[in-house]
């Protein structure tokens, strides 16, 4: 998120309820079928938890990072709603410490306030969490969402084109690319029709 803390924070802390709601995003419940139900699991960027959340309750040991306390705190009160632990640690996604080759899953859903400069540094991060073995998980949206005004950033840069994430990750097995138009209804900040493109990878 390349949004200040306080704005977050703030976009958070004024939500009536959960802004993204509390199911998983739509491509990652698609994808749950391909992901070890064991081992661990980073939910980059989680915010209220709903992605984190659905990973520990599919059997991985989650550590679910955000910018935004308030919505830590929600992503704590998901995840006693359905019984899971998850390890909840402030940071933001740019600049976090990631750990070397400590996850079997890595999760991106739409974290898409990046610049092209911060983005880097975040999936440079995302690549040294991952094990050799692991599955890294991106979902966002694609240029086309600009026409529909439904959700995300306004600037096409910090947009996903199918080329950018196919020459991002090269040296990766593709394993899923979808390329959607599809209505969207999560929460209020994800609501109507949207152009998404989400992809599965396994490191070598």
């Amino acid at each position: 998120m390349a949004l200040p803390t306080l704005d977050w924070e703030a976009r958070f802390a004024n939500a009536d309820g959960y802004l993204f709601g509390e199911e998983p995003s739509y491509f990652l419940r698609d994808v749950t079928r391909l992901l070890p139900t064991k081992g661990t699991a980073l939910a980059v960027a989680d915010g209220e938890g709903r992605n984190g959340v659905w990973l520990a309750r599919h059997g991985l040991a989650v550590t679910s990072v955000d910018v935004s306390p308030t919505a830590q705190s929600r992503a704590q009160v998901l995840a006693d709603k359905h019984d899971v632990s998850i390890t909840l640690t402030l940071g933001d996604a740019h600049d976090w410490d990631y750990p070397e080759a400590t996850f079997d899953v890595v999760v991106e859903v739409f974290t898409q306030f990046s610049k092209p400069d911060e983005r880097d540094r975040k999936w440079a991060g995302m690549r040294k969490a991952l094990k050799s073995g692991g599955y890294l998980v991106i979902v966002g949206y694609r240029p086309e969402q600009l026409a529909f005004n439904t959700g995300g950033p306004r600037d096409v840069a910090h947009l996903y084109s199918e080329a950018l994430l196919r020459e991002a990750f090269a040296d990766y097995t593709l394993l899923r690319l979808s390329i959607d138009e599809l209505q969207l209804q999560e929460g209020r900040g994800h609501d109507g029709m949207s152009a998404t493109i989400g992809a599965v990878w396994r490191k070598p």
